[in-house]
């Protein structure tokens, strides 16, 4: 069953006069598309709409995105400074992005750094990892680590080097471990939600305005395989 988020059932993570951090769910869309269905920036403007008695236009400003199926954490800017502020840390890949991954098959190691050169392929909205550069490729880099083993599948821990269309997914896939779920990407069958099992579990960035250093970490879906882990 697909659960999306509401206003009234959103999970905020952290949330002041600057920035809004949210626990996205596997029917959420991040920003409008074709599809038409209401984005989560939306619904993000509407919690914060009724919450705080706003009256006109709420400023929201996506700075990052999560794929559709992907759950996590999205941080949204709440001023015009924070966005422009947030946009340049991202960009210029000053934050840590920690992810959790359910795969098939145990990787050929318990840790390794995976280095593949990304093409993507605009027609079915997919990334293949090559092991050499190719021509319209983009490097791809990540560290993984097996943090669990469960009855049918391995749990791992992501932190994320580069940030390509569908890098995790693609990269996993070609060692073998394609994500539960994820038939995109050679997984066999999909979940009940339509979602797969890569989760954005933690960030750490340097807030845009006070200047802390904020380490959030956003809880895993209700789901029994998540639990377990």
């Amino acid at each position: 069953m697909k659960i999306v988020s509401t206003k009234n059932n959103l999970q905020v993570l952290h949330e002041d006069n600057h920035i809004i951090v949210v626990n996205k769910r596997v029917g959420d869309i991040v920003q409008g598309d074709k599809t038409g269905d209401k984005p989560l920036s939306e619904v993000v403007k509407e919690y914060i709409k009724e919450k705080y008695n706003k009256p006109g236009e709420v400023f929201l400003g996506v700075v990052h995105r999560l794929d559709r199926p992907t759950t996590g954490i999205v941080v949204f800017a709440r001023t015009s400074k924070a966005l422009t502020r947030l946009n340049e840390l991202f960009s210029n890949r000053e934050t840590q992005k920690t992810y959790w991954a359910v795969v098939k098959n145990k990787p050929p190691q318990d840790h390794d750094t995976l280095v593949h050169f990304l093409k993507r392929n605009p027609q079915n909205n997919t990334s293949k990892a090559h092991l050499k550069e190719v021509p319209e490729s983009k490097k791809a880099s990540l560290d993984y680590k097996v943090i669990a083993a469960l009855n049918h599948y391995f749990a791992l821990e992501i932190n994320l080097h580069t940030g390509r269309h569908h890098q995790i997914r693609a990269q996993l896939a070609a060692i073998g471990c394609p994500i539960k779920g994820d038939l995109k990407y050679g997984f066999d069958r999909s979940n009940p939600d339509g979602g797969i099992h890569l989760h954005a579990r933690k960030l750490v960035f340097t807030h845009p305005v006070s200047k802390e250093t904020l380490s959030l970490v956003a809880p895993v879906p209700d789901d029994a395989i998540w639990q377990a882990i």
